[in-house]
């Protein structure tokens, strides 16, 4: 890391993305995908559009639209994936989980995706409503992502992908147990995973390394959080067991006093794709949170610039 130990932060980080752009990425160019999620109002709608024209011209291998907790934004997700399918042309991947639904209602949505073209689903198990004791299958329902799966296997109108967790999933009684489940879900007829968010390159490489150890040959993409708010990324990692640095943590208390977060944020997560990029990754998944801009520029300073305009947006 090249921040926060020395006294002059900003210029430090300025000269290093300056680095970055003007010797080009250290690696050949990555292909890459974003996660957006569906809006719960007006503005928001505004917002996903705007985040689908800046992201778009990037040309992503693919693009997913998350549901909320508890199946709470099914809805939404469902119609936010048909309108960027039918006007932005690009790859959608939907987000399908076993919360609250009977197996007939979940697969009725997915097979709902298939007519509209849609190949791409995430299938997730889902996190539980707020306020409840923790996932408990629908009576009727799939009991676990490996169930889900399968089903959507089965009917071959599907690219499935699923979640991974390079620090293990908070519900696990250890890391070897998490590897275990996630390669039954690749046996089950996932074709790739995505890895929730870390801040150190080598958090991917010990897990993809374990991955291979047990057996699992599909591609791990790992899951890149450019930092928007970093009160909220802080809320997030400890919902779901990330580790945040401490040298993270001084950056942004140091940052924050100095009204340079974006550039930090920037720099930070330009740094560590460089370092994936160096360890042999040539894919990146971003979580955009619907924001733009800090993915566009971190995207940019790696070499990934725009290949088209979208179209048809309204």
């Amino acid at each position: 890391m090249i921040v926060v130990k020395v006294m002059n932060l900003l210029q430090l980080i300025k000269a290093e993305i300056t680095a970055w752009q003007e010797r080009g990425p250290s690696m050949s160019t990555p292909s890459v995908s974003f996660e957006f999620f569906p809006p719960k109002s007006l503005e928001g709608s505004f917002r996903l559009w705007d985040c689908v024209n800046v992201l778009a011209p990037l040309d992503p291998t693919f693009v997913s639209v998350t549901y909320g907790a508890g199946g709470t934004t099914r809805k939404l997700t469902h119609e936010a994936v048909g309108a960027i399918h039918r006007t932005s042309g690009l790859n959608v991947a939907a987000h399908l989980t076993c919360v609250d639904a009977t197996k007939a209602e979940t697969l009725e949505i997915a097979d709902g995706y298939a007519q509209e073209g849609v190949r791409e689903i995430v299938a997730l198990r889902g996190d539980a409503p707020k306020g409840s004791d923790g996932f408990k299958p629908h009576a009727e329902g799939f009991a676990s992502s490996v169930e889900l799966i399968g089903a959507l296997a089965d009917t071959g109108k599907f690219n499935i992908r699923v979640g991974a967790y390079p620090e293990k999933h908070p519900e696990a009684a250890d890391q070897a147990a998490d590897i275990a489940f996630l390669k039954r879900k690749i046996d089950a007829g996932a074709t790739s995973a995505i890895t929730q968010f870390f801040f150190e390159a080598d958090t991917f490489f010990r897990f993809r390394d374990a991955c291979v150890k047990a057996g699992i040959d599909a591609p791990i993409l790992p899951g890149i959080l450019p930092i928007e708010n970093w009160a909220g990324t802080q809320r997030f990692a400890r919902m779901c067991g990330t580790t945040i640095p401490q040298v993270v943590t001084d950056a942004f208390q140091h940052a924050t006093r100095d009204g340079t977060t974006d550039l930090l944020a920037t720099a930070l997560a330009t740094e560590l794709c460089d370092d994936l990029l160096q360890g042999g990754v040539d894919h990146l998944h971003f979580y955009t949170l619907n924001r733009p801009e800090l993915t566009r520029d971190v995207c940019h300073a790696l070499g990934v610039t725009p290949k088209g305009r979208l179209q048809n947006v309204a």
